[in-house]
């Protein structure tokens, strides 16, 4: 049977790019963004489904809609970034945007979608972190960015132990350094380069692997 991915921020960058590897890998792929209506896909194996991450209302409205739905990998990828956070140039109101959308909505998708990861044989939630979060990277800037990524990465390793018993695999990943609009022209590698690595990592994680920080090439990060 078929496996189902819901992938959300499958609109443009790494995350479309997960969706197409995806569907080239053979799985039925909802891909999740705030305006599906101007989702461009023309692959059968896709299908766009609307879902803004930082309102409960949108989450409650897309779970329904798919509570009968098996769920056999979730992969929270949507969110921000605001290269002009530091001190003495914050702007707290994107520091809180960056909590929401990076940190808070994560969980918020994972719990709300958890009757439909249940049914899966190996059900897998992902959260597309960065080693900027990574507490022992020493480097400056970016400080909502940063913060939010390390609040992500702490979140994925609490929900790991919390659906333990349940057999559900819960791991933050970094995607690489990667050629879109939040990682700029100089990065190292393209969007269909991480989507590659990532359907690797993550197809092949085991409940052992749970809980862990690991990045696109599957090597381990350190937290």
């Amino acid at each position: 049977m078929t496996e189902t991915v819901l992938i959300s921020g499958a609109n443009r960058g790494i995350g479309l790019a997960l969706a197409k590897r995806f569907a080239d890998g053979g799985f039925r792929v909802l891909a999740a963004c705030r305006n599906p209506a101007a989702f461009a896909n023309d692959n059968p194996h896709i299908t766009p489904v609307g879902l803004d991450v930082t309102s409960a209302e949108s989450v409650m409205e897309l779970a329904a809609e798919l509570q009968d739905e098996t769920i056999s990998i979730l992969v929270n990828n949507a969110g921000v970034t605001d290269k002009e956070s530091s001190l003495g140039d914050m702007n707290y109101d994107k520091w809180i945007e960056a909590f929401a959308v990076n940190a808070v909505a994560p969980f918020r998708v994972a719990e709300a979608f958890l009757p439909q990861l249940k049914k899966a044989k190996t059900p897998k939630i992902i959260t597309v972190t960065s080693m900027m979060g990574s507490l022992l990277r020493s480097a400056d800037g970016y400080h909502a960015y940063r913060t939010s990524k390390a609040a992500a990465n702490k979140m994925m390793q609490l929900l790991a132990l919390d659906l333990e018993k349940d057999g559900i695999i819960a791991c933050p990943v970094h995607p690489g350094w990667v050629k879109t609009d939040m990682g700029g022209l100089r990065a190292e590698i393209t969007p269909e380069d991480s989507a590659d690595g990532l359907f690797t990592l993550i197809t092949g994680l085991k409940q052992e692997d749970s809980g862990r920080f690991w990045q696109w090439n599957g090597e381990e990060h350190p937290w």
